[in-house]
Parts: structure tokens; C-alpha cells; sequence
């Protein structure tokens, strides 16, 4: 008997993707035996409103350029072209409706600060029945469940991420004080985020 396809969405905002990033989406595709990883970068996404400085369109073409080498891997660009706020659920539903999808289990990968804010995403009990939470927590930090949550049926599974000290927030702030991210971010990305000056308070958006 043939098993389904089994399917993994990382969204997020990407502002810039990063090897964090990189190292969270193997570590995905290897622990759950997915088939393909969707990374859905966020057009509008409604819990960061303010705080996003890259284009929806440089942050899509940073993605892309940081999975290119790896087929498993694959760009949505749903959000970005849908109008409004990024809901997932809305995502989500976009996506099974796609013939080539059929019969696919999805997983939906969640950091743990997303997994405590999950109640209150936009109808996050539809989305429940829907997916497979794949959450990640450091090695040796517990994952704190929302009480919310664990009232609603669920499925999920954890991703133990080794200790990995990076963040977007860390790249952006060197950026804007000159300094160099080489070392955190894929060469492909370092290059695009000097060819258009990004997050150096001149970027072109």
C-alpha cells in the first residue's frame, strides 16, 4: 500500500531567511519524512504589522536563492500574491484545494513562541483538524502548551532543534550598523541583500 505524501509548511516572515531557518527545515525534512517542504514567506502578516522591513517580493527572492540546491524544498508565493492579511488557514486551504495535493498529510512547522500565541490566530480551531503541529524546542527547553490548545483535539509531534544563536532580529541590527552577516546567512543571500542595499535604511522595497 502506497503511504500519502506527507507534506511540511514553513511560514514565517523571513526578513532575512537565515541557516537557522535552513537548519529547522532539514532537521524537518529528515525527522518527519516529508516528501516536500513549502516555505510560504508572509505577504501581509497581520501579528507583525510594523516590524517587517523587507518587501514581501525581496523576501520571496531571498527564499528562494536559499533552497535552490536542496529538490525537497519549495517556494509558495500563496500569501504574498493573496490580497489582505497572511492567515494561514487561508493557506492552507488554498493549498489542498490543488489537485497535485491531493491525499496529503500536512504537517505545520510552529516555533514555540508561535505555539503559545496559536489561540489567538485568525479561526485556529479550523486549522487544528487540518494539519499536524511539528514543534520545535531547543534541546532541553520543554514546550509550554497553551492551555487553549490542549482543550481542542490536535495532533502534534516535536522537532528537538540543537542550540542555534540566530535570529533575524540579530541580522538586521548588524546590517544596520555596517556590519557583515556572511556567516549567517546562505553566500546566495548575502549577495542579493548587498546588490539591493537591504536593511541599511536605504533599501529599495
Amino acid at each position: 500500500m502506497t503511504r500519502a505524501l506527507r507534506v511540511g509548511l514553513f511560514g514565517g516572515s523571513f526578513d532575512p531567511v537565515h541557516h537557522a531557518h535552513l537548519a529547522l527545515a532539514q532537521l524537518a525534512l529528515d525527522t518527519l519524512e516529508l516528501d516536500t517542504l513549502i516555505w510560504v514567506p508572509a505577504g501581509d502578516p497581520w501579528q507583525k504589522r510594523g516590524r517587517i522591513e523587507a518587501s514581501a517580493e525581496h523576501r520571496a527572492a531571498m527564499v528562494a536563492l536559499a533552497i535552490a540546491d536542496e529538490p525537497r524544498f519549495e517556494l509558495s508565493r500563496s500569501e504574498i500574491e493573496r490580497q489582505g492579511p497572511s492567515y494561514t488557514l487561508d493557506t492552507v486551504k488554498a493549498l489542498q484545494a490543488e489537485p497535485r495535493w491531493a491525499g496529503v498529510q500536512w504537517f505545520l512547522l510552529l516555533g514555540q513562541d508561535q505555539v503559545e500565541r496559536l489561540p489567538t490566530w485568525h479561526r485556529w480551531t479550523e486549522l487544528l483538524p487540518q494539519v499536524t503541529l511539528a514543534v520545535t524546542a531547543r534541546q532541553g527547553v520543554p514546550i509550554t502548551w497553551p492551555e487553549a490548545l490542549v482543550a481542542h483535539p490536535h495532533k502534534a509531534v516535536e522537532l528537538r532543534l540543537p542550540p542555534f544563536a540566530l535570529s533575524s532580529t540579530t541580522i538586521r541590527d548588524r546590517l544596520h550598523h555596517g556590519l557583515g552577516v556572511t556567516d549567517m546567512v546562505p553566500a546566495p543571500v548575502a549577495r542579493y541583500i548587498d546588490q539591493y542595499r537591504l536593511y541599511r535604511g536605504n533599501a529599495e522595497s
